[in-house]
């Protein structure tokens, strides 16, 4: 069931969503890291261009569902856990790899999945 989930035509618009966001995202971030910004700051700044990205796609046209005044509450509740994910891994690699670029890019299909899920079953609903 979850597998056919995932392989549903609003999971791949989810998706679309989803990279031209991550575009957004890593190319902010990497313009900041070159910008002498430190890791978190850099992707901080990424992932905050993406939110508004990503909430105005979502809500526009993966879910339709823009009128709602619960769903963007929800959402940024959605947005912490990711944010929160997001650092984590970003700090992680910074750590262990030196390279806060590789946690960003590990960072990104767990966020997708939990966003897909909690936007799906929660915000959006």
């Amino acid at each position: 069931m979850v597998k056919q989930m995932f392989l549903q035509r609003q999971f791949l618009v989810f998706v679309a969503g989803g990279l031209l966001t991550a575009l957004i995202d890593i190319g902010l971030m990497q313009l900041a890291l070159r910008a002498g910004l430190p890791p978190l700051t850099s992707a901080s700044l990424g992932f905050v261009a993406g939110l508004v990205v990503n909430y105005a796609f979502h809500a526009r046209i993966t879910f339709a569902r823009l009128s709602r005044s619960h769903s963007m509450w929800r959402y940024l509740v959605v947005v912490a856990i990711n944010y929160g994910l997001t650092l984590l891994l970003v700090a992680l690699a910074q750590a262990l790899l030196g390279s806060p670029l590789a946690g960003k890019l590990v960072s990104l299909p767990v966020v997708a999945a939990n966003g897909f899920l909690l936007s799906k079953f929660w915000v959006f609903k």
